[in-house]
């Protein structure tokens, strides 16, 4: 955003400062050419009243017209009363007097009559002449400026006018910076702060600075996230309460099913017992994740399975079992609080020490990717039958509730389960 901003303000300053320095320009080389020829009337005026100060010689003036040339730009000719031309005249030569006020006061007394100027183009240039009355008669005078020397010091002119142009560029560049920076920064930690909170990190808080209305958005977003947390404590303390209110009665209920004379019938409804408390266990537990505290959490993978591998050692030694663990050596980092992924763990590795006959070796390995975690529990068991997965569908006598605890745990962690024959390989999301 900031950068089309700064494109925008580049673009908009470019043109107007085009839409200001064309006309600029040539009004630059019209003033220009009014100077050069002010100053070229300026010479000739000087030249005519030395020609008609009184009776000069064509010597006199010749060497006169030399002297001068070297004061500015452009080449100085007169013509005499009978028709001679003197220095270097323009092309097409100097036109005789057109003035008839230029008559010569032979009393001599004053300036001499001079007449006024006349401009004419000639070949992209200017022609300068004066007519002055002389003891012989009219003559002419004239300085002719080539279409270079008319527009002598346009360039500067034009450097300067290009300088300023670009200093304007500049500074529309750093004030477009400026106010991008001061409308774009706010604006992007506001899109920030709402994807972390859409990542589960209810503690992200959008700075409430900048122009009024994204500071009105950050403090909107805020007041979202103060309300997320609202709810989610009233929940937690709704699950707290529904776990103390389940709790007392699947107390009560075990003990009833354990004082019944049926023994057969009363290790059935036990079975039945224990697996409800499970399923209100896994309940409570999803409800009460981390991740919904507000808080992104993050474990590594390789200690805990380590731990869990440690953990279930003894039995597997019990029963004849032999685990193999394939883990490397560098941590694995997953998003996933250590509690949770043990106990998604202990749920696969239960499933093969309840479904596998004893003595059935058992594997765990982990496999580190670019973006995720994958860890693998395979046996040499009669294998996973079709549909184990869902809860109830279960052909080795389960009610399929581990793999379903596993199966929504990395789910909820942005991952997913994967059950084959003789494997179940739980895919992690990396933090």
């Amino acid at each position: 955003m900031r950068r089309r901003i700064l494109l925008l303000s580049v673009g908009m300053t470019t043109l107007v400062l085009v839409a200001f320095a064309v006309p600029l320009s040539l009004l630059l080389r019209s003033s220009t050419a009014e100077e050069s020829k002010e100053k070229a009337r300026y010479r000739v005026e000087s030249v005519a009243y030395y020609v008609g100060d009184k009776d000069r010689t064509a010597d006199e003036i010749t060497a006169y017209l030399e002297g001068v040339a070297k004061d500015g730009p452009g080449s100085i000719s007169v013509r005499l009363a009978d028709g001679t031309t003197l220095g270097q005249g323009p092309p097409g030569g100097v036109q005789p007097p057109k003035s008839q006020a230029t008559d010569y006061d032979d009393d001599h007394k004053g300036p001499p009559k001079i007449g006024d100027a006349d401009y004419r183009k000639l070949n992209g240039g200017v022609a300068v002449e004066i007519a002055v009355g002389t003891p012989h008669g009219p003559a002419s005078v004239c300085l002719y400026l080539t279409g270079a020397e008319l527009h002598q010091g346009l360039m500067p002119r034009l450097v300067v006018l290009l300088g300023a142009g670009l200093l304007v560029l500049l500074l529309s560049i750093a004030g477009a910076e400026f106010v991008s920076r001061r409308l774009a920064r706010p604006l992007e930690e506001t899109a920030s702060t709402a994807e972390r909170l859409a990542g589960g990190d209810l503690e992200a808080r959008a700075p409430v600075t900048g122009p009024a209305e994204v500071a009105k958005v950050g403090a909107a977003l805020n007041l979202l996230a103060d309300r997320i947390d609202e709810v989610i404590a009233v929940e937690r303390e709704s699950v707290a309460d529904l776990s103390h209110r389940l709790r007392t009665p699947l107390t009560a209920l075990r003990l009833q099913v354990e004082a019944l004379p049926d023994r057969e019938r009363a290790e059935e409804l036990n079975t039945q017992v224990t697996s409800l408390e499970r399923t209100l266990t896994a309940v409570i537990s999803a409800a009460r994740r981390p991740q919904r505290e507000g808080r992104v959490p993050h474990c590594d993978a390789v200690e805990v399975t380590r731990d869990r591998a440690a953990f279930w050692e003894p039995l597997f030694e019990d029963q004849g079992r032999e685990l193999t663990l394939d883990l490397p050596e560098p941590p694995a980092m997953v998003r996933s609080a250590s509690e949770d992924l043990a106990a998604a763990l202990d749920a696969l590795v239960e499933n093969v020490v309840a479904h596998t006959p004893d003595g059935t070796p058992a594997r765990i390995t982990l496999l580190r990717t670019e973006n995720a975690v994958q860890i693998t529990i395979a046996d040499e068991g009669p294998g996973i039958p079709l549909g184990a997965g869902e809860r109830g569908r279960s052909d080795r006598g389960s009610t399929g509730l581990g793999l379903d605890i596993a199966r929504r745990y990395a789910e909820a962690t942005g991952g997913h389960l994967t059950i084959r024959r003789n494997e179940v390989v739980l895919t992690l999301a990396a933090p």
